[in-house]
Parts: structure tokens; C-alpha cells; sequence
């Protein structure tokens, strides 16, 4: 086997994440799609967008929109503390990679987790749609449930946001 392949089979059997807190909850991300984590701002407010829109912010000349997962996972919605974070993440618009914002309490580390280590979502018992989580792992002492990010939003959700953010810039 040469190197190359050695690394191809070796990111197979571990999935880099991006470990974070919401309500005390642990969360992950796969790193791939993440962009960058900025600390926390206060976001503008578009008008007729869904009540888990924060806004947008403005991150080097762009319009990311802001989401807050806590409000679209029916959690309960807190004030923002100093470890509040803005985790920048990519997102499949209509084909286009879109760059999003989602809230997070407090970003925690990037961890390998073993392909054996995750299981499946649980079927009951979760107060978040199972077809959002990739799966559960299971770190130290502590469960994170895995986001499948692509399907937190709709593509006709994230386009509507989109447009109204880009209007909102435009007016």
C-alpha cells in the first residue's frame, strides 16, 4: 500500500469533528464543512424570515446569515455569554456552496473519532429530528450527537433566508 492510500483508508476510519455545547448538550461537526469559528456579534435582524434567523453579520465584505440552533432544535434559548461563538459552516444552496453562521454556547476541540465509534442515532428519546444527526460517539465520559448539517436546513429554507438577507443589504 502506498502512503497516499494508507491516508485515504486512514480518513476513512476516523471522522475529524469540531466538539461543541448547546444547552449543555455536546454537539459535532465534521470539520470539512466548517469555515472558521468568530466570536460572538450581534447579528441584524432581517424582517419575514423564520424565528431561528438571527440575522446576518458581515464578514469581510459578505452577508453570512445567523442561525440560532438552540431555537431550531427547540431548546431553551439563553442570552449570550463570552464563550458564545459564531461557528462559520458551508452549506449546498441550489448547487452553490453558501456560507452559514450557527450559534453555539461554547466551541470545545477537534477530536478524531474512530469509524467504530459511532453508532446510530437513537430512535426515541431525542428532542432533535433524527434525520438531522449522522450519529451518536461517544467521547471520554460524554455522548455528542453528530450533525448532518445539509439536512438541518432545507435548501428552500436557506434560499428563502438568502433572499430576504440579500434584499434586506440591497434596501
Amino acid at each position: 500500500m502506498t502512503a497516499s492510500n494508507a491516508e485515504t483508508a486512514d480518513s476513512l476510519e476516523t471522522l475529524k469533528v469540531l466538539t461543541f455545547k448547546l444547552d449543555e448538550e455536546g454537539f459535532g461537526v465534521e470539520i470539512s464543512g466548517i469555515q472558521e469559528v468568530l466570536e460572538y456579534r450581534k447579528a441584524t435582524r432581517v424582517p419575514r424570515t423564520p424565528d431561528f434567523m438571527l440575522g446576518v453579520i458581515n464578514l469581510r465584505g459578505k452577508v453570512i446569515p445567523v442561525v440560532d440552533l438552540r431555537k431550531h432544535f427547540e431548546l431553551t434559548v439563553s442570552a449570550p455569554t463570552v464563550e458564545t461563538c459564531i461557528i462559520i459552516i458551508h452549506v449546498m444552496i441550489e448547487g452553490e456552496n453558501t456560507p452559514l453562521g450557527i450559534l453555539a454556547d461554547r466551541v470545545q476541540e477537534v477530536v478524531e473519532i474512530p469509524a467504530e465509534a459511532i453508532s446510530p442515532p437513537p430512535r426515541i428519546g431525542n428532542k432533535i429530528n433524527s434525520a438531522y444527526i449522522y450519529g451518536m460517539a461517544r467521547i471520554e465520559d460524554d455522548f455528542i450527537i453528530l450533525l448532518r448539517l445539509s439536512r438541518v436546513f432545507s435548501s428552500e429554507e436557506l434560499q428563502k433566508v438568502m433572499d430576504q438577507a440579500q434584499d434586506h443589504q440591497d434596501g
